[in-house]
Parts: C-alpha cells; sequence; structure tokens
C-alpha cells in the first residue's frame, strides 16, 4: 500500500507541471496576439488610414503638419478660412462656377505676396460633382495672380469629399504636394 502512495505523489506533480505548462503557453499566445494587435493599431493611425478631415479646423491642422514637415523649404505662410457664404471670394480664389457645392473653404497663401505660392483645401458638399469642380479649378486657377511672379506647377486632386490643390514653383508645389499624399496614405483620387 505504500508502493501506491508513492507512485501517486510522483504523478500527481508531473500533471500540476503540463497544466502549469499549458496555462504559460495560453498566457503567452494571448500577449502576443495583444501587441500584434496593438502594433497594428498604432500603425494605421500612423500611415493615416483613419484621417478625417471635417471642418476648418481638420482643414488647418493638416496644412501646418504639411508646413511643419517642410518648414526649411517654404515661405513665411499665412492659412485662412474663406467664408464659403461669400460667392464672390469662394469664385476669386477656387474658380468653381457653382461656389453654393463648397461648405468649407480653406486657403494658405504667403504673408509677402511676391511669391509665387497659393493652396487650398475644399470640403465639398454632398452630391456635388467632384471631379468637374476639380477640373473648374485647373481649368480657372490664375497662375499669374502674383506681382511679377508665377507659378510654375499647379495639383488638383481630391480625398474623399476634399479637394486639395496648390500652385507654385515646382519644387514647392510638388514637396507640398507629396506631404498631403503621405498624409491620406496615398488615397487620393484622380490627380489632374
Amino acid at each position: 500500500m505504500e508502493e501506491e502512495k508513492k507512485e501517486t505523489k510522483v504523478k500527481q506533480p508531473k500533471k500540476a507541471v503540463k497544466i502549469i505548462s499549458i496555462i504559460v503557453a495560453i498566457i503567452a499566445v494571448i500577449a502576443i496576439i495583444i501587441g500584434v494587435v496593438a502594433i497594428n493599431s498604432n500603425k494605421t493611425k500612423k500611415d493615416g488610414d483613419a484621417i478625417k478631415i471635417e471642418n476648418a479646423k481638420d482643414m488647418k491642422a493638416m496644412l501646418n503638419t504639411i508646413y511643419s514637415k517642410l518648414e526649411d523649404q517654404l515661405p513665411s505662410l499665412e492659412i485662412m478660412e474663406i467664408d464659403a457664404s461669400d460667392e464672390s471670394q469662394v469664385i476669386t480664389y477656387t474658380g468653381v462656377t457653382e461656389p453654393s457645392n463648397i461648405d468649407k473653404l480653406v486657403v494658405s497663401e504667403p504673408m509677402m505676396s511676391s511669391q509665387a505660392y497659393s493652396a487650398m483645401v475644399i470640403k465639398v458638399k454632398d452630391g456635388a460633382d467632384i471631379e468637374k469642380m476639380k477640373q473648374e479649378i485647373l481649368d480657372n486657377a490664375d497662375m499669374n495672380k502674383w506681382i511679377c511672379v508665377s507659378a510654375e506647377k499647379l495639383y488638383v486632386t481630391n480625398y474623399g469629399n476634399i479637394i486639395f490643390s496648390v500652385m507654385s514653383d515646382d519644387e514647392w508645389a510638388t514637396s507640398v504636394y507629396n506631404e498631403f499624399k503621405n498624409i491620406i496614405n496615398n488615397q487620393n483620387g484622380k490627380e489632374l
């Protein structure tokens, strides 16, 4: 009888070690899964997959983010919201023929007007023809609106219901446009 008790005592610790090993393995797998999910959610936010541009504040913040990355390359710029109900100003800045389709308009230009640079962020109202509006911006942009200087390059694209446009010399326009595409993770519409 004593022999049987010894065998039972020896078998129980082996079972306990197996159970503990299984529990530790399960905890390790759960920890790995949680780590992978956390890394992927941070990557999504970092890559710009979830960027939302819903109002003038968001539009200004996006431009400030672009400019902070290019501050050594660009002139001193002012960012301002244009009253979307002021059809005259909206048409002057955008060149669109139906300004009533614009919900919000933010414009960025140099503090000194002798530098050819202009960027626009336009939130378009639901149901508006974004492609038509982009084409109108491209066709009607005044690349010579500055005193003694002209823009060399004009980019127009969209990100959902947001139209982004920048015109300037080739270097400034291209670097700002590329930063915009980085922010929206290259999820832009047709480029003009």
